[in-house]
């Protein structure tokens, strides 16, 4: 009689991936097996607030009902044609998500990375198509300390030594300028300029912040200089800011939008480039596709996120939210937290690094049962679910606090 299986362990399951899991990836010791709304769970049962939401694919909570079920309602009819042929859910998602951003066109793909290049190609070719930039000559004017995505053409343009390094070479057509720095990209801007590329808050770098008017100034000189703004809200759009979308709190609108992580609810990789007729327009067939892209199930999950952004709950719950988030990290400024920056429900936070480094913090309030992720030394990122409540956001300040001052 064959022994049953032995369960295994979270340190079994962790030992078991060295061997087989290519190493890019540094994971807290922590191994989620189980998940709903704001917490997960671990092989052991032990419980964890998910402060993290998967760096805003999460927005809406783990399983949220009404993702799943929508999810279930396609997992029973279609998942995948290809767009060799149409699917039915695909015009409604593209209607409706055109009518969120209140722009005229979707190109849908999978990944963040993939609507980056997407858009990068797109304005290129609008660019020489339209523009009329002598061929090859194209350039698109970035923001150092940018995170798009790691494909060789998108670290190409990044100023993170560590994405770079060893991945020449490098994809031409690039000038970064510093972020935030109005008068450097005016510099930067010429006759061959396609596109001004940036995020409107960058995550990455520590959920930094442009000064007002930052946008408005960028949306002004892309039009007044005859190039593309590209707005990338794959991190910072759908409801993480307070907004739909975080440009709108300057009330500019962008030339191509770029949405990825929680237009697929935590359920599947759906992302997009939106945009206007003009510029999207100049595709055609053959030209650029993806096999996956606006499949059937993609379609149905990414259209059932679009219904729940309709309501504005989510928008108005990380505005709410945020004040509290903003007010509690206050409170902690000179008590182990050296400052931060935060919009809706999203924050950078820097730890004075006599306390910890942001791994070191991470690590800790994990034992407290709060999931964070650092970035950049000792700085670390909070992001929850937008469906967090005030009670669950108090406990997680407190663990913080608890952290900074009983040390790491």
């Amino acid at each position: 009689m064959t022994a049953p299986a032995r369960t295994r362990t979270s340190a079994d399951l962790i030992r078991a991936e060295a061997p087989v899991l290519a190493h890019n990836y540094h994971p807290l010791p922590v191994v989620v097996a189980r998940a709903e709304g704001t917490w997960v769970e671990d092989v052991e049962g032990r419980r964890y607030l998910d402060m993290l939401a998967g760096y805003s694919a999460l927005n809406f909570g783990h399983r949220n009902p009404e993702l799943i079920e929508a999810a279930h309602r396609q997992l029973d009819r279609l998942t995948l044609t290809s767009r060799a042929f149409h699917n039915d859910q695909l015009a409604q998602f593209a209607e409706s998500l055109a009518e969120l951003t209140g722009l005229d066109m979707v190109l849908p793909m999978n990944t963040g990375a993939e609507a980056v290049e997407s858009a990068i190609k797109v304005a290129r070719k609008w660019a020489y198509e339209v523009k009329g930039v002598a061929p090859d000559q194209a350039t698109i004017v970035v923001a150092a300390d940018n995170f798009h995505g790691r494909t060789t053409t998108i670290v190409s343009f990044s100023t993170d030594e560590t994405a770079r390094a060893g991945f020449g070479p490098f994809t031409p057509g690039f000038r970064v300028v510093p972020y935030n720095d109005l008068a450097a990209l005016e510099a930067a801007v010429d006759e061959t300029t396609a596109a001004v590329l940036i995020e409107p808050i960058q995550g990455e770098a520590g959920v930094v912040i442009p000064d007002d008017g930052y946008l408005t100034g960028v949306r002004e000189l892309t039009r007044r200089t005859g190039c593309l703004f590209i707005a990338d809200e794959i991190q910072s759009g759908l409801g993480r800011t307070g907004t739909t979308l975080a440009v709108e709190h300057e009330g500019v609108v962008p030339d191509l939008l770029l949405l990825g992580k929680a237009l697929g609810g935590g359920i599947v990789p759906v992302s997009a480039v939106v945009g206007r007729r003009d510029v999207l327009g100049v595709l055609r067939p053959g030209e650029h596709g993806s096999t996956f892209g606006g499949n059937p199930l993609a379609a149905a999950v990414g259209s059932a996120v679009v219904g729940l952004l309709e309501t504005g709950e989510f928008q108005r719950r990380a505005a709410e939210f945020g004040v509290v988030l903003r007010d509690g990290l206050a409170a902690l400024v000179g008590k182990g937290v050296e400052g931060f920056r935060s919009r809706g429900l999203w924050a950078g936070v820097d730890i004075d690094p006599a306390i910890g480094t942001g791994r070191e913090i991470s690590e800790g309030l994990m034992r407290e049962g709060v999931l964070v992720k650092d970035t950049h030394g000792s700085t670390i990122r909070l992001a929850p679910p937008l469906t967090i409540t005030g009670e669950e956001l108090q406990s997680a300040l407190g663990a913080l606090e608890k952290v900074l001052t009983q040390g790491v």
